[in-house]
């Protein structure tokens, strides 16, 4: 496995089979990666964004903690960590 930010520089030129492949090695990585992928969430942008969105929704429950903490941190990030953690929810539900 690479690094977080060798996985999101995969997906610069991506088609959907990179995109599925990048996504899922991060879910492989389970919670130890949650704290990075949230700092990385408000940064990126476009195809990287969503990536890391549904990496963290996938990743579940231990998720809510970390977009909790952030939003806290960054007014800016609110909306984004609470549509996620609603998603989050709903997938656990769902379930």
């Amino acid at each position: 496995m690479c690094t977080l930010n060798e996985a999101l520089d995969e997906l610069e030129t991506v088609d959907n089979s990179t995109k599925n492949k990048v996504e899922n090695e991060l879910v492989s990585v389970g919670t130890a990666a949650i704290p990075s992928l949230v700092d990385k969430l408000q940064v990126v942008r476009g195809i990287k964004r969503g990536v890391v969105a549904m990496t963290l929704i996938r990743l579940g429950d231990a998720s809510v903690e970390y977009l909790n903490k952030a939003a806290k941190n960054n007014k800016d990030f609110q909306w984004v960590a609470q549509y996620l953690i609603r998603e989050i929810e709903g997938t656990e539900e769902a379930a």
